[in-house]
This record gives structure tokens, C-alpha cells and sequence, in this order.
């Protein structure tokens, strides 16, 4: 989920369209996997199980975007999008989610602030792939997303070498921790990020449409 620079803000939306978000009480521990899931597929789910053991995290959500104001393409409906990632996705300590949508922010700064005020004690970590990692600094206020929350990065089928060389590592390479630490993350006060090396599935949700296997 890339995210580029624009001079248009957004508000969040509060309180949210409706009641039925997410539970979290102080102290929990959620990681934040959040995109367009167009289509979501066996990787996003091999990386949140990943995700779970590896940082030690109570709990997973998946943040389904609304889509990308910025592409003139929009993702498939919302609402299909999140009855596939249920079907997908089964687990009793993961979490789908339409929290974009409810609370009508855009981007990934802009949710982390009104998730901070709507959760006050659960710790959240933002969950990524190698790939964001190498192109975070062209997402909007990225500076500010690592100041907000821990980053989990987690290695996808690709060039590792440039998520450890990109702007965002170099900015900020001595708050990484190693990854033998990388169950302390959500304990650890921002900027902290860890990068872990982890057994991949090779999906891509881009080769998944160009095989005609989802239909917008």
C-alpha cells in the first residue's frame, strides 16, 4: 500500500459509521496489516500468523481500505473484498476490518492518530512487507508513522537489499532492533522498527488479477 505525498487533508470521521469495530482492551498487543486486499490471498495470511509469532502480538487486524484516492482504477467493493478476507482468514485471534472506512481517514498516518484516541493503552504495531519498506518514504507523513507506532517488517519474496538500504532504514537505523529482539517491538517506545526474515508464500495479488482469477 503505497502512499503518496498530496496537499488535501482529511478529518477523521468520529465518532465511526458504526458499532461494531474492533475490541481491544489497555495492554493488548495488535498488529496492524493494513492495504487494498484486491484480492487477499494465501500470503497475507501466511504473513499475519507470521506476524502473530514473531512479535509477540495479542492480536492481528486487517485494515481493508476503502482503495486509493490517488488511483484512478479503485480496488474491487469494499464489501467483497472483506467477505473474501473472512473466508480467508481464519483464525480466532485475527481481526478483518473496514476501520478506514468507518472513521473516513485515507491514509495510514491519519488512521494511526484516530486509532491511538480511540484505544488509549493497546499497543499497535504496523505490520509491512520488505517491499513497503523500500518505498515508505513516499508515503504520506512517513516520518510521522514511524514517531506514532512500532514497525514490524516482515521479509516477501523480492530484493531484501533494498528495504535495508531505502531512506526510511537509513533514517532511522539506529532505532532498529535485532531480530532476535523482535518480541519486545510493542514494549519498545517509537521510533522502533524490526525487520525478520521469515518463511514466505509467493503470492501477489497483482498476479492474482492479471490471471483473471478475481474480477472487480
Amino acid at each position: 500500500m503505497e502512499e503518496t505525498l498530496q496537499d488535501q487533508q482529511v478529518e477523521p470521521r468520529w465518532p465511526p459509521m458504526r458499532s461494531n469495530i474492533p475490541w481491544a482492551r489497555p495492554g493488548l498487543t495488535v498488529g496492524l496489516l493494513g492495504g487494498s486486499f484486491d484480492p487477499p490471498h494465501a500470503g497475507h495470511v501466511h504473513i499475519t500468523r507470521q506476524a502473530l509469532r514473531q512479535f509477540g502480538l495479542d492480536r492481528v487486524w486487517w485494515l481493508v481500505s476503502p482503495g486509493n484516492p490517488l488511483k484512478v482504477e479503485g480496488p474491487a467493493p469494499l464489501a467483497r473484498r472483506m467477505e473474501r478476507a473472512k473466508t480467508l482468514m481464519r483464525h480466532p485471534r485475527v481481526e478483518i476490518t473496514d476501520l478506514e472506512a468507518q472513521i473516513g481517514t485515507r491514509f495510514t498516518a491519519q488512521t494511526l492518530a484516530a486509532l491511538l484516541r480511540l484505544y488509549p493503552g493497546v499497543r499497535f504495531v504496523w505490520l509491512m512487507g520488505a517491499d513497503n519498506l523500500a518505498s515508505f518514504h513516499k508515503w504520506e507523513q512517513w516520518q510521522e508513522i514511524f514517531e506514532t507506532v512500532p514497525i514490524g517488517v516482515l521479509a516477501r519474496p523480492g530484493d531484501r537489499t533494498a528495504a535495508r538500504c531505502s531512506v526510511a532504514a537509513a533514517r532511522y537505523v539506529n532505532r532498529r532492533l535485532r531480530a532476535s529482539q523482535s518480541r519486545l517491538l510493542p514494549w519498545v517506545s517509537p521510533p522502533a522498527w524490526c525487520f525478520v526474515n521469515v518463511p514466505m508464500v509467493n503470492f501477489s495479488s497483482t498476479e492474482i488479477r492479471a490471471r483473471g482469477d478475481w474480477v472487480r
